[in-house]
Order: C-alpha cells, then structure tokens, then sequence
C-alpha cells in the first residue's frame, strides 16, 4: 500500500480525486465500468467524472436514463456476469428510489447463494449537507446503509483517500457504498502520482492527543480538527480519528486511542436518532468501559430535515465551534 511518505504528490481537488481514481482502475481492469445520469458527455452533475469518456469511450462511460431502479438493477445484473460497475446515483437521497434493489438484492446475492455469485459494485453518490440543496438533496445517509447486512459502507475525507479508498472498493468482491462528501469536493490535497490503493475498514489518527478522543467521518473530520486546533489553544489535546469506513468498522483503532485519553466524543452529521455513533458508543461502553473517565458524548445534527433557509442548516450541522464547546463543558 502506497503512502504519502513514500512517493512523489500532485495537488486535486476532492472532485479530481474521484476522476483520477476511476481512471486508474479502468485503465488497469477492462472489466471496470462506468454508468449513470450525465457520468459520460457532462461529466457528472458535480463534474467528478469529467475526461472519462474521452479517454474509456461510451462502450465503458455510459449515461443511462433518469432512473435510479434501472441504473442499479443493470449495474448488479453486470457485477454478478463478470464486470466490475461503478454506478453514480448523483445525491445520496436518490438510494431510496431504489432501496430494494440495494437492500434486498444486491446486498444479499452472495449469501442467497452460498458464495456462487458476488457483486462486485460499487454504489457512488454524493452525501450530505451545507450546499443549499433542501431536504430532499441534502441527506447523510451512512446510517441507513450501515444498518444493511452485506453492504460495505465508505466514506472518504481527503482526495488522497478518495483515489485509494475508491481503488480498493472497485477491487472488493463486495457491494461497496462509497459516499462522497459534497461539500469536500472544491477541497484540496495532496495525492500520490503512482498507483494508490488503500484499505477498507482501516480508521486513521488525523491528529494525536491525551486528553479526549473525537471521532468523526467525512467532512466532520475537518470541523473536528478544527475545534482540537482551538482547543488546543487552551492547553487540551485531543486525538481526532477519522473513521473512513463505517463497514468494516475500524474498532481497534478507536478503542486504543479511547484507552489512552480516557474520553469519547462522535461528531455525525447524520441525524441523531440511532445514527452510527451510538453503535460505536455501544461497543467502546462494553469493551472500554474501565478505561472510560465519562460517559460517551454524540455531537450529531437533530432529528430533523435539512431545512431550506441557509441560517437554519448551518445551525442544524455539527461546527467545530459546538465541538469545542460540549468537549470543553465536559472536561470541566
């Protein structure tokens, strides 16, 4: 597995990130192919897909009809005859249109049949709020889909994990939800200029410290390090984590960095209601829970739809400015 430290970088965005890692896998596997609404002329409605078709061809970039049962039902009937699909749905909410699909067939091709068949899809959307999109193209939807058995469930937070978290997902021989952060794709990094793949179900520590563990996901990652930066200011450290995956879920790494802070805090941009952080907080309560000072803390959105008005969705999701506050009122 390639890493930063070991080869030369080029600087994309998020949205590059995506571009770059899908032409690595399809010019390294024939068998890689692409559909969905606008992925091939317009190059995808957030322009993550744009030069592919250009470079694969319509026989490997197709755009398909507006119709999200139809892109997945083709997409599994491909993966399960010998290709490898990356469908796009365009907005996370759109999986609901085809949830069947998804969760009663894709997901269960391979037990249903003993190993005789699998699905090696990829399931691509953009996920989440701040954009201004409304109730219905705002959604973060992780927790829906991590509740699914079968499902692998991904979510990147940096453009060099976007090229290697995607490489690896194309490769499993499971279905793979890969959600990609709206509001991270204008967003900078660095990206190895070789071949990058990652590996799925592996957390990393984005800062280190002894004070208290914040674990987060996607573009929570950011406002997580970004409240850590101000906490730190006032002499407490804490360790932030970025889960990447919710499955396979990664809780080796947190519950080490538990053990040596002693404290938890998740930040969800999910609804509260039964969102991934009370299922992680269930498992660090039970196999943590002498080497806890205090009680988990979830920092989530509310049990609500994004709403329209743009004052009423900033103050709907997590800030690091929240995230400061609840760890700074629960140290005391």
């Amino acid at each position: 597995m390639a890493t930063l430290t070991q080869v030369a970088t080029r600087t994309v965005t998020y949205r590059e990130a995506v571009a770059l890692g899908l032409a690595q896998e399809m010019g390294r596997d024939p068998t890689v192919v692409l559909i969905g609404e606008d992925v091939a002329a317009a190059g995808g409605v957030f322009k993550a897909t744009a030069g592919l078709l250009e470079r694969f061809g319509p026989e490997r970039v197709r755009d398909t009809p507006i119709s999200e049962q139809a892109i997945l039902g083709a997409a599994m009937g491909a993966a399960m005859t010998g290709l490898r699909p990356v469908a796009e749905l365009m907005f996370a909410d759109f999986l609901s249109v085809a949830h069947d699909i998804v969760a009663n067939q894709v997901a269960k091709a391979r037990y249903m049949t003993n190993g005789q068949l699998s699905v090696p899809l990829v399931v691509r959307f953009g996920n989440g709020a701040g954009l201004r999109f409304g109730a219905q193209h705002s959604q973060s939807v992780e927790s829906w889909l991590m509740a699914v058995p079968g499902l692998k469930v991904v979510v990147p937070s940096t453009p060099a994990d976007v090229v290697g978290l995607l490489a690896a997902a194309v490769r499993d021989d499971d279905p793979v939800m890969f959600l990609e952060e709206k509001a991270l794709y204008p967003m900078n990094g660095e990206v190895p200029s070789g071949e990058h793949v990652d590996q799925l179900g592996v957390a990393r520590v984005r800062r280190h410290g002894k004070d208290a563990t914040i674990v987060s996901l996607g573009t929570m990652v950011h406002r997580s390090l970004e409240a850590a930066a101000q906490l730190a200011t006032e002499g407490v450290e804490c360790e932030v984590v970025d889960l990447r995956s919710l499955v396979p879920l990664d809780v080796t790494t947190v519950a080490a960095s538990v053990t040596k802070t002693g404290r938890m805090f998740t930040v969800e941009e999910n609804p509260r209601l039964c969102g991934w952080g009370a299922e992680l907080a269930s498992i660090i309560g039970e196999e943590c829970f002498y080497d806890l000072d205090a009680p988990v803390r979830r920092i989530t959105s509310p049990h609500v739809p994004v709403p329209a008005a743009g004052s009423l969705e900033d103050a709907m999701l997590p800030s690091a400015e929240r995230v400061a506050d609840v760890v700074r009122r629960a140290l005391g």
